[in-house]
């Protein structure tokens, strides 16, 4: 068998240094600067950083090395011209695929700090050597625990959107068992649209027999299939959303506009394979039973899943478990809030506001008084979990059906509150950062 061609040829950042050069990185060439400041925006590109985050970076390690920088950021590539004195250097830079890494995102971000105070003292080619060390960094967690983070946090979406038990129990094996075909694709590099048909495929099929199976065992009469669209919500895009949202509103278009219709092909593709997966198996959304349950338990349940939630999301966005506590923590108090809201009558976007807004507020409080976690490793993770994938789902399934009215309905509802999420933290981030709030 030939050799896959790479479509996307790696960059040999050391052929652009003298390995043996002692020269601080502040006295080397235009040209070995522009690689460094080049090679940080496209690693926060490939760990899931929005154009914000990415040129603020940028700009920071430019104005260490007494050079001026400007950059048209995308999803997965950079255009960007450094400019010292009466010298120019232009590059475009591209990264093979697009994903999310907090992990990452943060040792970059200290990368990024300290970087002023040792320009002066380490050389290029240095530089580059560390960022070999975070590049080549791996995940935080075994396949396994990845896989039981996805079903746990599908399983924690599915009570918080209604289910019971036995749909909770299937959800978690089907999730589980959809997120390791998903992992095993993606170690093998294919593409897109395969692995996710294939993971949800693998979801909704898993569910479905595990459904058919318990409710023979038990011999119930109960219709269990409102839950299987909770079985691939692990394939929701919250990230590129939310980001797309943030850059939109900094008018970062490009970016912002790259990563919405990003997060809509994933969907569309996921939805039509469960619709479709669905319609060979004579399945189709309905609404959750009622389940009675005391007050004081539904709240306590509400918390604890929303925590659980947010906690297993932020495991397959690689955060670290300390980072995936905070983020937790702070979801299970946001999206409480959120569900309480809309309890009293609010509207779905403006309770989904008030969410995000919070959880700004409080990544902003925690970054000023402790000042480990750059902000967007905690606030997205902590919102995610109030992304409405099953709306969109169901949108999607209905429209795929011919059925305008209820698929209108349920979109509406998806894009009012995937529009509040982003304006809820752009709110909270333009209170509580001056550069934030101004154009500049």
């Amino acid at each position: 068998m030939s050799k896959l061609r790479q479509q996307h040829m790696p960059v040999m950042w050391h052929d652009l240094t003298h390995e043996d050069s002692d020269t601080p990185a502040v006295d080397s060439s235009l040209t070995e600067k522009a690689s460094l400041i080049g090679r940080i925006g496209l690693l926060l590109l490939a760990s899931g950083a929005g154009a914000y985050r990415v040129r603020a970076a940028m700009n920071k390690i430019s104005r260490a090395l007494k050079v001026t920088c400007n950059a048209d950021i995308g999803i997965k590539s950079i255009s960007y011209t450094c400019i010292q004195g009466n010298e120019s250097c232009t590059n475009a830079l591209s990264n093979r695929t697009t994903g999310v890494n907090t992990s990452k995102l943060n040792y970059l971000e200290m990368f990024c700090d300290g970087f002023t105070e040792r320009a002066g003292r380490y050389s290029i080619d240095s530089f580059h050597n560390m960022l070999d060390t975070i590049d080549k960094s791996g995940g935080n967690y075994a396949v396994w625990q990845l896989c039981l983070a996805s079903g746990a946090a599908c399983g924690a979406f599915a009570f918080l959107l209604g289910a019971g038990w036995i749909e909770i129990l299937c959800t978690f094996a089907a999730a589980a068992a959809g997120f390791l075909v998903r992992k095993l694709l993606l170690n093998h590099s294919y593409t897109l649209f395969a692995n996710v048909s294939a993971a949800v495929l693998t979801s909704c099929f898993t569910y479905i027999v595990l459904i058919k199976a318990v409710s023979a065992a038990l011999h119930v009469p109960a219709d269990y299939r409102a839950g299987y669209i909770c079985s691939i919500l692990f394939i929701v895009p919250g990230f590129p959303l939310i980001t797309g949202g943030i850059d939109i509103a900094k008018l970062d278009l490009k970016s912002g506009i790259e990563r919405i219709v990003y997060s809509l092909m994933v969907v569309c593709v996921a939805a039509l394979t469960c619709a479709f997966t669905a319609s060979l198996l004579n399945y189709s959304p309905v609404d959750f039973p009622v389940y009675e349950l005391d007050m004081p338990v539904k709240m306590a349940l509400r918390l604890v899943m929303s925590f659980v939630g947010v906690f297993g999301f932020s495991m397959l966005f690689n955060s670290t478990p300390k980072m995936a506590l905070t983020a937790g923590l702070m979801g299970m108090i946001a999206n409480f809030l959120r569900l309480l809201l809309t309890d009293f009558g609010l509207k779905v976007g403006i309770a989904a506001f008030v969410g995000a807004f919070l959880s700004g507020i409080m990544a902003s409080a925690i970054k000023g008084i402790v000042g480990i976690y750059p902000r967007i490793t905690l606030t997205v993770p902590s919102i995610v979990i109030m992304v409405p994938g099953m709306f969109l789902y169901k949108g999607i399934h209905f429209l795929s059906s011919g059925d305008f009215d209820q698929g209108g309905v349920w979109l509406w509802k998806a894009i009012m509150i995937i529009a509040s999420l982003p304006l809820g933290l752009v709110f909270a981030r333009i209170i509580t950062d001056k550069n934030f709030a101004k154009s500049s």
